[in-house]
C-alpha cells in the first residue's frame, strides 16, 4: 500500500507523509505519529485517496485547526486528513451569503466579514479554530453557536461522494451535532446582515476583550476540557471543578490553568498520558463529590 501510495502522491498538488509527528497539529503540542498523514489540495485528489485507501483501512481522522484535541502517542495505525490551502477560500452569493472553505480558521471568516461591512459572525473571532471543527461540535461563544449562523454544509463522505446538507437537516445539541463520523466538511454557506464597519469592530473588541480576561490565552491549551452539566440548574464545569478539585493538582507537564479552571495547560512537555492522567481526575474528584459526570468537550484520538 505505501509503495502505491508513493507513487500516488507523485501526481497530485497535496502532500503525503509517513510515520509523521502530530504535535505540531495540536494547540496542546501532544501527540505520536501518524500511519499516514495526506494534505489534498483538490477535490479528486481527496476523492481517489479515500477510495484507494478505503479498500485496505478505515481508520480515518479529519484534524482542522487542532485547537480541541487531545492525542494519543499511540495513533501509529491511524490516517489522518487535513484539508490543503484550497479549502480555505472566501467568497460572497447574493444576499449577504458568505462561503468559507472548512480549512479556514474562524477568526479570518469574522475579519473577512467584517472587511465587508457584514454582521454576525463576530463571535467566530474568539473561537481557536477552524470552521470544520467549529461546525463538527456546533462551536459557540458569548451567546452565539454555529446553528445559529449555519446556513449549508458541503461534504464528502468516505465513498467520494459530495453533497450539500441543510441546516434545516441537521440536529444541533450542545456543542455536538448529529452529522456522521464518516463526513469530511469541505465548505459551508453563513447568513449575515449589512451592518457599519466601525461598529462591527466594535463588537469584536469587546468580545476579544472578555475573553482576554476570562481565558488564559498563549499557551499550550485545548479550551474547555468539560462541556457544562446539561442541567441548566447545575453550576457551569469551571464552578465545579473550582469548588471541588485542588487547582495546584498536576500530572507531569499537564496542569490546570490559574486563570480559568476548566482550561488545562501543557506548561512544558507534557505527554498524552499526563493529561489524560489530569483529565481524568478531576473528573473523579468532581463525581465523587457532587454526584456530576462531566462530559468531555476536548475530543481525545487514540
Amino acid at each position: 500500500m505505501l509503495k502505491d501510495l508513493n507513487s500516488f502522491s507523485k501526481n497530485i498538488k497535496g502532500k503525503i507523509k509517513f510515520d509523521y509527528s502530530l504535535k505540531n497539529h495540536t494547540w496542546l503540542n501532544i501527540g505520536g505519529n501518524a500511519k499516514i498523514f495526506f494534505v489534498p489540495e483538490t477535490l479528486t485528489e481527496l476523492k481517489d485517496f479515500l477510495l484507494y485507501i478505503k479498500k485496505e483501512h478505515n481508520n480515518f481522522f479529519t484534524i482542522g485547526a487542532g485547537s480541541n484535541l487531545l492525542i494519543s502517542e499511540n495513533v501509529n495505525n491511524h490516517i489522518f486528513i487535513k484539508l490543503g490551502k484550497n479549502f480555505n477560500k472566501i467568497s460572497l452569493l447574493k444576499d449577504n451569503v458568505l462561503i468559507a472553505g472548512c480549512s479556514i480558521l474562524d477568526k479570518s471568516v469574522s475579519n473577512f466579514a467584517c472587511e465587508n461591512n457584514l454582521s454576525g459572525l463576530e463571535f467566530l473571532s474568539c473561537i481557536p479554530g477552524s470552521i470544520g471543527g467549529g461546525i463538527r461540535m456546533n462551536s459557540g461563544c458569548f451567546g452565539t453557536e454555529f446553528k445559529d449562523v449555519l446556513l449549508s454544509v458541503q461534504v464528502m463522505d468516505f465513498n467520494g461522494n459530495v453533497y450539500t446538507i441543510n441546516s434545516k437537516n441537521i440536529k444541533f445539541g450542545y456543542r455536538q451535532t448529529n452529522l456522521p463520523k464518516n463526513l469530511i466538511f469541505l465548505s459551508a454557506s453563513f447568513k449575515t446582515n449589512k451592518k457599519d464597519k466601525k461598529k462591527i469592530e466594535e463588537n469584536i473588541n469587546i468580545l476579544k476583550e472578555k475573553k482576554e480576561v476570562s481565558q488564559p490565552l498563549r499557551v499550550k491549551t485545548g479550551g474547555s476540557t468539560f462541556k457544562n452539566p446539561k442541567n441548566q440548574s447545575e453550576k457551569k464545569a469551571w464552578e465545579l471543578i473550582k469548588e471541588h478539585v485542588d487547582s495546584k493538582i498536576s500530572f507531569g507537564d499537564a496542569k490546570i490553568s490559574e486563570k480559568h479552571c476548566n482550561f488545562f495547560i501543557n506548561t512544558n512537555n507534557a505527554s498524552f498520558e499526563n493529561m489524560n492522567n489530569l483529565i481524568n481526575f478531576v473528573k473523579k474528584k468532581v463525581k465523587e463529590k457532587t454526584g456530576i459526570t462531566l462530559e468531555l468537550e476536548l475530543e481525545i484520538v487514540d
